[in-house]
């Protein structure tokens, strides 16, 4: 599967990435601790919604066009974070991760950004201007294991790539394995889309055998029954989470299922321990 952010932008993924992210980092946030914030697949760092590759996918309608209109005060960080890369009244950019994390930095805390893709790199570059993101140009799991562990006491390793590659789960598992070895504390986030649910059982059955003990598995599948061989939606694998934000998962994501259920479909948008 090839899941280049662009044509992606702001679609339902996004909104629910985004939105546990934000959520994420206000809970680690809770001690004053510096924490290090890493994003290993960071992309260009703003779309524009109205460019050739979001429009020719239509995928924000789905999306983020809904959790602006959705009335649920949950979903008001979320949509304070697009928000402030827009003007009055309009939502033409809409911010991937780099930006909505460089709106979430305390004066104590870093930023580290990754993009291996020459021309998404020189975007982000231009995009990040004025925060005090580093931007590195490496292969993602080498910079994610030499980033570890972090300089300062505490951190977030956020793993979004586009799947293009067939190994891409078999290196996300090996690095994180890996990872645990070096940084057995810190958080990860890993993003991932779903399709059959037969390939990501397999896939879960091979996480599951890291032994890693604070596992989460976030799964959001957008339609009642699975649809053979199309996006059916998209999670999220946290490794520790802190307390403050399981406790508030539970309406968090009914807020964006309701939001985010396509028409004449429930949908399911469910949290659960990979190693209960």
């Amino acid at each position: 599967m090839n899941y280049r952010h662009s044509f992606h932008a702001g679609n339902s993924a996004d909104v629910v990435k985004h939105s546990l992210l934000i959520a994420l980092v206000r809970a680690l946030q809770q001690k004053p601790a510096a924490l290090t914030l890493i994003d290993t697949h960071a992309g260009s760092g703003l779309y524009d919604l109205e460019g050739e590759t979001a429009q020719r996918t239509g995928e924000a309608l789905e999306g983020v066009v809904r959790a602006l209109a959705d009335g649920s005060p949950l979903l008001d960080d979320y949509r304070a974070a697009v928000n402030a890369v827009n003007g009055d009244g309009e939502t033409r950019l809409y911010p991937g991760s780099p930006l909505v994390l460089a709106q979430l930095l305390r004066p104590q805390d870093a930023l580290i950004l990754n993009e291996k893709h020459p021309q998404d790199v020189v975007a982000l570059r231009q995009a990040m201007r004025g925060t005090p993101a580093a931007i590195h140009q490496r292969d993602a799991y080498e910079l994610w294991l030499a980033m570890l562990p972090t300089k300062t006491p505490r951190g977030l390793v956020v793993v979004d790539p586009p799947y293009e590659q067939t190994d891409e789960r078999a290196r996300i598992t090996a690095t994180l394995a890996a990872a645990q070895r070096k940084w057995a504390h810190g958080v990860t986030v890993i993003w991932y889309p779903l399709k059959e649910r037969e390939t990501h059982e397999k896939w879960k059955q091979q996480l599951r055998r890291l032994g890693i003990p604070k596992f989460l598995t976030i799964e959001h599948w957008l339609f009642d029954a699975e649809q053979p061989g199309v996006y059916n939606g998209a999670g999220l694998f946290v490794v520790n989470p802190p307390y403050a934000f399981t406790q508030g998962l539970p309406p968090m994501l009914e807020a964006l299922r309701s939001a985010l259920a396509p028409e004449g479909h429930r949908g399911s948008l469910t949290a659960e321990w990979l190693n209960p």
